[in-house]
């Protein structure tokens, strides 16, 4: 069954990734300049189709008002990783594991949007329930600006049980949510094997995965909106802890 890849960054990444792709669709008439210029020279050079559409099949191709911007490329399924395979490769880099759960984020920007941070700060994966939760789409691949095919991303059945496996291997979990007894979120040590989970848009953790988590971490907040949104909340955490692994000399230092 054949998926679709939208939006110059997110075909450019998905190529200069490696992801297969079986063609890449470019809308007659589109100026080839830029990162979709650059899309164009990486599908030639791996051998992969283009063939020019008229702009309305790439219209009627997608969801509507998928911003496609005047590219797309047909790919197959995505291919989900398995926990052993994120371990595995912090075990490889010899590095504590650096992990974060999703416990039911549904809204596609904020999936997006945290797949990416997760991807820049080089966590080691992200593990998501099969079930009450966004997967990777096409939409998702654009949200997060391509991140998806530089990231290794596990369903899991229950989310709970994974918690507890994740303990089991003396990793950390710890719930990003804004609770009377929660840490403030500088107040850890994120340098030790850490998995952090963080809830839904509305409802937050669940109860059972809250309980599961060693502790809960909160930001601080001044203003009178009553909380932040999942993505911010979630990156701010992630890069206060690479922050913390960089100061150890843990993991590659950044790329600028």
């Amino acid at each position: 069954m054949s998926e679709y890849i939208f939006g110059r960054n997110a075909v450019l990444q998905a190529l200069r990734a490696g992801t297969e792709v079986h063609r890449v669709l470019l809308a007659r008439g589109t100026k080839r300049d830029g990162m979709l210029g650059e899309a164009l020279r990486a599908a030639r050079h791996n051998d992969i189709p283009v063939v020019e559409v008229e702009r309305d099949a790439l219209d009627r191709l997608l969801k509507r008002g998928a911003l496609h911007q005047g590219i797309v490329a047909e790919t197959g399924e995505f291919e989900y990783a398995t926990l052993d395979e994120i371990l595995e490769l912090a075990r490889a880099a010899d590095e504590p594991p650096f992990l974060l759960l999703l416990d039911n984020v549904q809204y596609v920007k904020n999936f997006g949007a945290l797949l990416r941070t997760a991807e820049i700060v080089g966590a080691h994966g992200v593990l998501i329930p099969e079930h009450r939760q966004a997967g990777v789409t096409a939409e998702v691949r654009k949200a997060s600006a391509g991140a998806v095919d530089f990231l290794k991303i596990a369903q899991v059945t229950n989310l709970a049980q994974t918690i507890e496996e994740l303990k089991k291997q003396n990793i950390w979990v710890v719930g990003i949510e804004e609770a009377p007894n929660a840490l403030s979120y500088a107040q850890g040590d994120y340098t030790i094997p850490i998995a952090f989970v963080v809830g839904s848009e509305v409802d937050g953790l669940r109860r059972l995965t809250r309980e599961k988590c060693d502790y809960l971490a909160q930001l601080p907040m001044w203003g009178k909106t009553p909380s932040l949104n999942v993505s911010v909340a979630g990156s701010i955490v992630l890069y206060h802890a690479r922050q913390q692994r960089a100061a150890k000399g843990i993991g590659a230092p950044p790329r600028n």
